[in-house]
Order: structure tokens, then sequence, then C-alpha cells
């Protein structure tokens, strides 16, 4: 009987040299991963579990990392970790990788470019080097790692997120007393400032008008230049229509007849009433 361990990677920004940083993160995992500990006693097979026994790591015995190199004008130019960009205008792409015994474990090579034995000679030199750094830095992680969790310290992804951070969405823990928590909530309500008087009807001032709430004035600020001309285009054409209005109104009295605006106006009845005509600004604004 053997396990059975399956590798997922989820990429999460893409920006270049996608094998390199693949490979580093599934060797780190695997690296990081406990199995459960088992005992085989004939047929009989016990799983334990990490409460009843620490797990165990995976035996690995070598990190194979992947190195990437990218040609341009014909292996004339040789650029190590291209980015998303420069892959685009690439010619061609060697990947290596090699274990820090400076093993080569495969050799990729893809594009239109054909590449001499110098060049391929060259790019594992330079692949040794940069396996050596990366294998440091992932021994250098993993014991930091170990050790933490030894001490009961902070360890693995969530834990290193700093508090109180917006992009975190991450604080501190808290203990909450839940004891007498009617009698607090009572005491609270009994304290607190009673609401309010709410109007229920809207209060009508005028005829036509009516106002909901406590009639505070608004505070949305001036209106913008092409609002201000449309106001002041419909004041304008409700002050008109009550001229007309008025106007009709002078006329359908009985027996009027026709005078200067600035004389008054004398009817035929034998009640003489003077009546001034007034000029469209000095008409009463209509109640918006």
């Amino acid at each position: 009987q053997v396990w059975q361990i399956r590798l997922d990677m989820h990429l999460l920004n893409h920006d270049g040299n996608i094998t390199d940083a693949a490979s580093i993160a599934g060797i780190v995992a695997l690296c990081h991963f406990r199995r459960p500990d088992v005992s085989v006693q004939g047929e009989e097979v016990t799983v334990y579990t990490p409460e009843e026994r620490d797990p165990v790591p995976l035996s690995i015995h070598h990190m194979p990392i992947c190195v990437s190199f990218a040609f341009f004008h014909q292996g004339t130019y040789l650029l190590v970790d291209p980015t998303e960009r420069e892959e685009r205008v690439m010619d061609g792409l060697l990947v290596i990788a090699m274990n820090k015994h400076h093993e080569i474990c495969t050799i990729q090579s893809s594009g239109v470019v054909m590449l001499l034995q110098d060049q391929i000679l060259r790019c594992s030199k330079i692949t040794a080097v940069k396996v050596a750094e990366i294998t440091e830095l992932i021994q250098k992680a993993l014991e930091n790692d170990q050790k933490a969790r030894k001490e009961g310290g902070k360890f693995g992804f969530a834990e290193s997120i700093p508090n109180q951070r917006i992009t975190a969405f991450k604080m501190e823990s808290a203990a909450v007393d839940t004891n007498d928590v009617e009698e607090q909530a009572g005491e609270i309500i009994a304290k607190a400032d009673p609401p309010s008087e709410v109007f229920a009807n809207p209060v009508l001032h005028t005829p036509g008008t009516a106002q909901i709430g406590e009639g505070i004035e608004s505070s949305w600020g001036d209106l913008e230049e092409s609002e201000k001309e449309e106001a002041a285009e419909e004041e304008g054409e409700s002050e008109a229509a009550a001229f007309e209005c008025e106007k009709v109104k002078t006329e359908d009295t009985s027996t009027v007849r026709e005078t200067k605006s600035d004389e008054p106006i004398v009817l035929s009845d034998s009640e003489e009433e003077e009546v001034v005509i007034l000029e469209p600004q000095e008409l009463p604004r209509k109640t918006r």
C-alpha cells in the first residue's frame, strides 16, 4: 500500500516565467507537507491522527528547480527569468531543471531558435548558480517555519498577514462575556434617550403643497450651471403662464373698457374699482 499525493497549482498573477514559479511552489509544498504516521502489524494497518502521533514529512532526496532562459536575435542575446512582455517577443525558450548537486533533471527547448553546444553549456552553468541560491532560500524558509511551530509562534500564510490592515481584513480575536446579556441590554435601553417625535402624516402648509419630515433645508449644495439654466427657464415659463392667466381673467370681467397699463380701469357698474396690471417680473413666484 502506498500514499497517493496530488499537487494542484493555482495561478494568482501571471507576469511571465510561470514554469520557474510553479516548480518552486511545488517543491516547497511537498517539503512542507506532513502525512499521518502509520504502523503495520501483519495485515493490519493503523493510521494515527495528529493528536495521537506527530505527522511525518515525505522522503524527498533532492529539489529539482527550473530556470528559464529567453533568446533574442537567433540566440545573440540571452535573458534569465523573462517577463510576460519579454516572452511575447522572444525567439526561443530554454528551461533547465537541476538540483543543488549539479545534476540535470530535464531540459526543454521551444521556439524557432537553433542553439549551439556552447550556449547550452553556458546556460547550465548559470542554472547551477541560480539553483544553489533558490535551494538555500527554500531551506531557510522551511527551518524558520518549523522553529516557529515548535515555539508556538505565528506560522502559516494567514498568520503572516499583518493585522489591522484594510487589505488584510484580519483582526485579533477577543473574548466576549455573554453572561447577563438581557439585563445589560435592558439597562442600556432604559438609560437611552427617547426617540424624537415622528410625523406619521404629511404636513400640509398650503393647498397643493406637502412636506414630509422635519423640514430641514437641503444640503446638496448649489446646482450645476446646466441645472440652474433649466430652473431659470422653468421659472420664466411659469411666470409667463401666470401673467396670461391674469390677463384672461381681466378681459372676462363684465364691460371693461380698454385703457393703458398705467391708467385705472373703470367698470360699468355703479361701484368703481381700481385695478393695477402687474408686470411679469412683479408676479409672485410659484412655490416649487
